[in-house]
Order: structure tokens, then sequence, then C-alpha cells
């Protein structure tokens, strides 16, 4: 239903929303639970996107997770609204318990073999692409940073 609205109009209410969202986070203090998932490709490049709103760096893709709504189903879910991807052989690598934009936060980090290229919707995402673990792209965003960091922990 969303793509009935043009796009430059979605990134706008998306740039808002988001800005809201934050706003609702230091307010209350909670946030809602998130995913993100480290897709590697066959020759393990990891898949990083840009959206259009908030901060101007690369992420993993993730989102939040829906009330009922499995931790894996969100994950699922998540890559294949931003990148249209399907991913196989998904595990969960770790959880983390933290403080985003003022609110109490449980992320999931998952991570698997995508098959499939990125595509960019142009509304949420603006950039979606494959980078090898040894040039990945700047800025890179902190709390993405560190996930990776502590999937490469994990991988050592």
């Amino acid at each position: 239903m969303l793509q009935l609205i043009p796009a430059p109009l979605h990134r706008l209410a998306l740039r808002v929303a988001y800005r809201l969202r934050n706003k609702i986070r230091r307010a209350t203090g909670v946030a809602q639970d998130g995913v993100m998932i480290i897709g590697k490709d066959f020759e393990g490049q990891i898949l990083l996107v840009r959206h259009s709103y908030g901060p101007d760096e690369w992420f993993f893709p993730g989102g939040g997770i829906a009330s009922g709504e499995a931790p894996e189903a969100a994950a699922r879910r998540e890559l294949r609204e931003e990148t249209g991807c399907e991913i196989d052989g998904l595990r969960l690598v770790g959880t983390v318990d933290e403080t985003i934009s003022g609110g109490a936060h449980k992320g999931y980090l998952f991570e698997g073999v995508v098959h499939d290229m990125p595509e960019a919707d142009g509304r949420e995402i603006v950039e979606a692409r494959f980078f090898p673990t040894h040039s990945l792209p700047q800025p890179l965003n902190r709390i993405t940073q560190q996930r990776l960091e502590m999937w490469q922990a994990r991988k050592s």
C-alpha cells in the first residue's frame, strides 16, 4: 500500500517518523527490540545498506521486531523488505542489551548466506551492496561497527 505514495513523499514521511520515533524513545525510555543481519555472498562479502532517513552512514540490514513476531522471522522479513533478498542458513550470532536513543533495547544479530543481488527500493533504502570485509565503505554506523566486531570475534 505504501507503494501508492510517490517515492519523494514516502522518503519525507520516513525522515519525520525517524525523528518522532527517537523523541518517543527518549520520553518513554523504551525502544522496540530489533534485528541486524550479516548477509554474506558466496565470496564472503557482506551486505550493507544506506537509508533515505537518519544519518548518512552504512548499516547492516535490519529493523524492529513486530509484536508477537519471532526474531528470526523479523530478520527474514527485514532483509526481504530492505533488499529484496532471501537468506539461507540463518543463524543467531548473539544478542546485545543496550540503550538506543535513550530507550532500553535488545538487539539480535543474525548471519546467513544471501544468493540474490540486493536491490534498493529507492524509498527506505537508497543503496544496497556487497563489500569485502577488508574494504568497507565509510562512514560505517557505530552500532554496525560494534556488531561487525562481535561477529568477527565469534568467528575467531
